[in-house]
């Protein structure tokens, strides 16, 4: 019989804005079946974190009231589940699970982290790594061509400029004005949105495919500089399909996209900075940041 202790985790009974989340007692979790837990060092705070926390209809992520709160999480495993192969308690680990901001975590999908990796760095990546490589996938852009990524600075973004650039695809991307000299860092042609952003594209050259990051309402303008709905994908527009864009929002394979971020990591190909870095009792304000935009890299909360 497993014995059960409280731990500090951050939840919420109620949809709503960030005032109803709370920071709560509850009952530590417990490995499951090919799952570990970990004492959690880090997680990563994501926009699905707050869709799903205002209501917001996400078919890949039904919740149960009172519900935790976060996807990614980096820590040291201290429990291992049965059938968990090629991990043992005290590793350090980063990877996807459930009700992540809090003190003790269970991950469904997880990888050693890299020597040199921060546990900050690494609970952002999990799911922006994730994100980066299905939705360029989907959208079906190849080497020799130009992706035009709208909203690029933030996580999710900064991951797509730097898989992009080392698959040796062109990337146009849009974001505030004192972002673009993050965005060049990255590899990016970088201009800012707002009045006459098309025609700033334009100059910059064709556009053969377009991701849509931020939800800021250009999907016609993406459709139109593709010359194609197919083209574009996002992953913020509950309202894209209305005109033909797919809405990407279903996860693929975590344990794969972990390993290959892994593999870019050693590499040197992929960094992802963290911008911010909050207590658990601060999550409502890592929320209402994350929902203001503007971020370059990464938000987390730290345990």
């Amino acid at each position: 019989m497993l014995r059960s202790d409280l731990m500090k985790k951050v939840s919420f009974a109620e949809f709503g804005g960030p005032d109803v989340l709370h920071l709560i007692d509850a009952e530590e979790p417990h490995a499951g079946p090919g799952q570990v837990r970990i004492a959690v060092r880090a997680a990563g705070v994501n926009p699905v974190d707050w869709r799903i926390r205002e209501g917001q209809v996400l078919g890949a992520h039904p919740t149960e009231l009172p519900s935790g709160v976060g996807q990614d999480a980096s820590g040291v495993v201290d429990e291992v589940g049965e059938g968990a192969e090629g991990v043992e308690v005290g590793d350090r680990v980063f990877g996807e699970g459930s009700s992540t901001y809090a003190e003790f975590a269970v991950l469904s999908a997880w990888v050693r982290m890299p020597e040199g990796l921060t546990f900050e760095e690494a609970a952002g990546y999990p799911s922006v790594v994730e994100t980066a490589l299905r939705i360029i996938r989907e959208v079906g852009v190849r080497p020799g061509q130009t992706l035009l990524v709208s909203g690029a600075s933030g996580g999710v973004g900064s991951a797509v400029l730097q898989i992009a650039r080392d698959r040796g695809i062109t990337v146009i991307g849009t974001a505030g004005a004192a972002n673009q000299d993050y965005l060049r860092s990255l590899g990016a042609l970088a201009t800012t949105y707002g009045e006459g952003w098309v025609e700033r594209v334009r100059r910059l050259g064709r556009v053969d495919a377009a991701l849509d990051l931020a939800g800021s309402g250009v999907i016609r303008e993406l459709v139109e500089l593709t010359g194609d709905p197919r083209k574009v994908i996002s992953i913020a527009d509950l309202g894209a399909p209305e005109l033909g864009v797919r809405f990407s929002g279903v996860a693929g394979s975590v344990p794969e996209a972990l390993a290959e971020a892994v593999g870019l990591i050693a590499r040197g190909r992929l960094h992802i900075p963290v911008e911010k870095s909050y207590p658990l009792a601060e999550a409502a304000a890592a929320h209402v940041d994350s929902q203001a935009g503007h971020t370059r890299g990464r938000r987390v909360i730290v345990v």
